[in-house]
């Protein structure tokens, strides 16, 4: 039990792990002959208390494992705060370069209920904070469910068109060509997919703007916040991008034209008509690991037939986003878009958390950085660290055996899950 336990908890809360079978061996080498030592350590599956190596599941859905989900809000959190102050590799310089978070919408598909700042919606009625009908189109049968997919579709290919006008926009209000610019300065950004209730996704984006190599060059004395905001809102109005012809109807796409640009002010400013650099991270973060499945209660895994609906419980708007999917996948013309592998997602198969490479560090980063100081902190407690003048070969073999724990894992590993709350905020 106590070799169960502890198997179990380095799972860190992890529900629905990853079982392998196989085993791993490491070897002492000698760096000079070449030689190769004794076993220095040898683990395999079978040995054991669950049978098999568990390996957490990094599923980044809170609706399918809280644990793993929480850790990829963490190091979001770290990656987009890195880029506001600095930290983690990036130069503690970019906390005074201008900097802007802004939020990208979705066009309107047709009138949903809604709570306006005047308390009452269009159908005459003031409608509480979390209810159900949030969302809804007021008359179904006029929602353009078609568009609404193909929105989702091509979101992705909308933010890539606004990447590139955005910075012609710049180096415009620059007096520059786009050639000299990347001379000067560089724009930088993080941005976050989240799904509005209606089912649509939009972005939310921290936008910084750079010296010539990125955060570790201050920009030049031009770059203000204004003249960034200004050139997101022009880049935003002209991004448009043109999409198929159904039934002899041309769609064409762009962002809506609700558009929210707000510079991001440093963590000592408290006021509250602007947003600080630990408001902004966390607000990013929060979304990070949410989807459809949170905003509009559809599905967070896909579909293998489109008959599964009937036996889920989903909303009609819900219902009648997937089938539109589904059909609309079964087109030639559309094939490129994978709408049914991508039906859960309504349309949506871009990834939820992006960054330009010189935003700050990545999660790949994090997480190496967590698997070394684990892998050290593992070392030391076998005592068993190869000496410094030699390194180590691994010889390793696994196979996939299944996902999910036994029922008496699963209570015990209940049972050593912090409650939620008890742990605190992310640090940076």
């Amino acid at each position: 039990m106590p070799a169960l336990v502890r198997q179990l908890r380095g799972l860190g809360g992890c529900t629905t792990p990853i079982r392998l079978d196989g085993h791993r061996t490491e070897h002492a080498v000698d760096p000079a002959t070449g030689e190769i030592g004794p076993a220095l350590h040898h683990l395999d599956s079978a040995a054991l208390p669950a049978g098999h190596l568990l390996v957490r599941c990094n599923n980044r859905r809170a609706t399918r494992c809280p644990a793993c989900a929480e850790t990829y809000r963490r190091d979001t959190f770290h990656l987009i705060t890195a880029g506001l102050r600095g930290g983690k590799g990036t130069p503690e310089r970019v906390a005074a370069h201008p900097r802007v978070f802004a939020t990208f919408t979705a066009p309107s598909f047709g009138p949903v209920h809604n709570r306006p700042a005047s308390g009452r919606c269009r159908c005459g009625t003031r409608h509480a904070e979390h209810a159900p009908e949030l969302g809804t189109p007021l008359d179904p049968d006029r929602y353009d469910y078609q568009a609404a997919v193909l929105w989702n579709a091509y979101a992705s290919k909308i933010w890539a068109r606004f990447s590139i006008y955005l910075r012609r926009e710049v180096a415009k209000r620059a007096g520059l060509t786009q050639r000299a610019f990347r001379h000067h300065a560089r724009v930088s950004f993080a941005k976050v997919a989240e799904y509005q209730k209606r089912g649509a996704v939009h972005f939310h984006a921290v936008i910084r703007l750079d010296g010539p190599d990125g955060g570790a060059t201050p920009p030049p004395a031009w770059a203000t916040a204004d003249l960034l905001a200004d050139a997101i809102r022009a880049a935003a109005t002209a991004a448009d991008v043109p999409g198929p012809v159904i039934d002899g109807r041309a769609h064409a796409f762009a962002f809506g034209r609700q558009l929210d640009v707000r510079p991001v002010r440093t963590a000592d400013f408290a006021g509250d008509a602007e947003l600080t650099e630990r408001a902004v991270a966390a607000y990013i973060a929060k979304y990070a690991t949410k989807g459809a499945e949170a905003a509009t209660g559809t599905l967070d895994r896909p579909l293998k037939f489109l008959a599964e609906l009937a036996r889920m419980r989903l909303s009609d708007h819900a219902r009648r986003l997937i089938r539109t999917a589904w059909f609309l996948g079964a087109r030639p013309e559309l094939a490129e878009l994978r709408l049914r592998a991508w039906a859960h997602m309504l349309g949506f198969r871009g990834h939820f958390s992006t960054k330009t490479r010189r935003y700050s560090t990545t999660l790949g980063a994090l997480r190496s950085a967590r698997a070394a100081w684990r892998r050290e902190q593992a070392a030391t407690a076998h005592g068993d660290q190869p000496p410094a003048d030699e390194t180590t070969l691994v010889l390793a073999h696994w196979s996939f055996a299944g996902t999910g724990l036994a029922r008496a894992e699963e209570w015990l590993a209940a049972a050593l899950t912090p409650a939620p709350g008890t742990e605190g905020e992310p640090t940076a």
